[in-house]
C-alpha cells in the first residue's frame, strides 16, 4: 500500500500541551497520543495549527517531533507540520521531521507577503520543498488563518509532483473538494483530499475526499471514525444523522473556543489539555460550562 493510499480515514490534529511554567510537556504529548492510539484513528498531525505552532521555537518543534515518533504505533502515519513563512526554514523543519521519522510533512501556504503570495510563489514554494524533501508533502489550505486560499489551479500544478501527496482543505467549499477530487481521478493523480473540518467531513467524503483531518477527533475519535465508516458502507442516513449530531461539539472547539475550547473538551474525556500559549486566552467560565453540556448531550 503506497502512501497516499494510507490517507484516508480520521487524523487528529494534536494540541501541544504545555506544563505549568507555559513549557512543552512531550509526556503528556506522547500519553496522549498512546490513548488515542487505542482507537482505529489513520494517523496524527502533529504542530498543525491545533499544535500552536506559529508559538514554537524550532527546538521546541524538533523535541515534539521525536517525542511523537516515539509514542506513535508504527501501523498508524505520523504527519509532521513543518509550514513556515520562509522556504529554506520550512525545509529545515521537514528535515528535522524526517530525521525524527516522520512519514510525511503537512505545509501550510505561506502568507504574509499576502499579495505576493499567488499562483507562481505557491508553486515554487512546495515544489522546492518537495524537490528537496525525503518524506511525501501534504499541502495544507487554511484560509480563515492564513487569509491566503490555494485555488484549483495551484493544487492540480502541485498534485502533478510525485512528491506532493495530498491535500488538507479546510476552508469549506464543498463544490471545490468535488472539483479537485473529479480532476484528480481524471487525471490518475497519485494525490488525496481531506476535509480539514469534522463539520464537513460527511460531505467531503461523499464528494470524493479520503478521510478527514479532524480537530473533533481528539475528543470524540470514535464518532468521527463511524462517519467515516457509514460513508464508505454506504450507509448515507446514519452517516447524515451522526454527522449532525457532531456539529455542535466540532463548533465548540474550533470556531467558537479555539484551541482553548478543544483543550478543555480534551480534558473532559481524560486526556491532557492544559492552558494554551499567549497571546492566546484561556476560557471563560461560561465557555468551560458550554463545552461540558455539549459533551454531556453528545453522550
Amino acid at each position: 500500500m503506497s502512501l497516499t493510499d494510507r490517507l484516508a480515514g480520521v487524523f487528529p490534529p494534536v494540541p501541544t500541551p504545555f506544563d505549568d511554567q507555559g513549557e512543552i510537556a512531550p509526556d503528556k504529548l506522547a500519553a496522549n497520543l498512546r490513548q488515542l492510539a487505542a482507537t482505529p484513528l489513520s494517523g496524527f498531525i502533529i504542530l498543525g495549527s491545533n499544535g500552536e505552532y506559529p508559538y514554537l521555537d524550532e527546538s521546541e518543534k524538533r523535541t515534539l517531533f521525536e517525542a511523537a515518533r516515539a509514542a506513535i504505533p508504527t501501523d498508524r502515519l505520523f504527519v509532521a507540520g513543518t509550514g513556515a513563512e520562509a522556504t529554506r526554514q520550512a525545509l529545515r523543519l521537514t528535515l528535522a521531521a524526517a530525521d525524527a521519522g516522520a512519514d510525511a510533512a503537512i505545509v501550510i501556504t505561506p502568507a504574509y507577503y499576502k499579495p505576493a503570495m499567488g499562483h507562481d510563489a505557491q508553486v515554487r514554494h512546495f515544489t522546492t520543498l518537495a524537490d528537496a524533501s525525503p518524506i511525501p508533502i501534504i499541502l495544507y489550505n487554511m484560509p480563515s488563518y492564513a487569509g491566503i486560499d490555494l485555488s484549483l489551479e495551484t493544487i492540480l500544478k502541485l498534485a502533478e509532483h510525485p512528491n506532493i501527496i495530498g491535500l488538507k482543505e479546510s476552508g469549506g467549499n464543498i463544490v471545490k473538494i468535488a472539483e479537485i477530487a473529479r480532476e484528480v481521478a481524471v487525471r490518475s493523480l497519485d494525490f488525496a483530499v481531506l476535509a480539514g473540518s469534522a463539520s464537513f467531513l460527511q460531505a467531503s467524503l461523499a464528494v470524493g475526499a479520503r478521510g478527514g483531518v479532524v480537530a473533533t477527533a481528539n475528543v470524540a475519535p470514535e464518532q468521527c471514525i463511524e462517519v467515516y465508516r457509514l460513508m464508505a458502507a454506504s450507509e448515507l442516513a446514519a452517516a447524515r444523522e451522526l454527522q449532525h449530531r457532531i456539529l455542535p461539539l466540532n463548533a465548540a472547539v474550533t470556531t467558537r473556543f479555539g484551541v482553548a475550547g478543544l483543550k478543555y473538551a480534551m480534558e473532559k474525556v481524560k486526556l491532557y489539555g492544559g492552558a494554551v500559549r499567549p497571546p492566546l486566552l484561556p476560557l471563560t467560565a461560561s465557555a468551560r460550562a458550554e463545552i461540558e453540556r455539549i459533551l454531556s448531550e453528545l453522550e
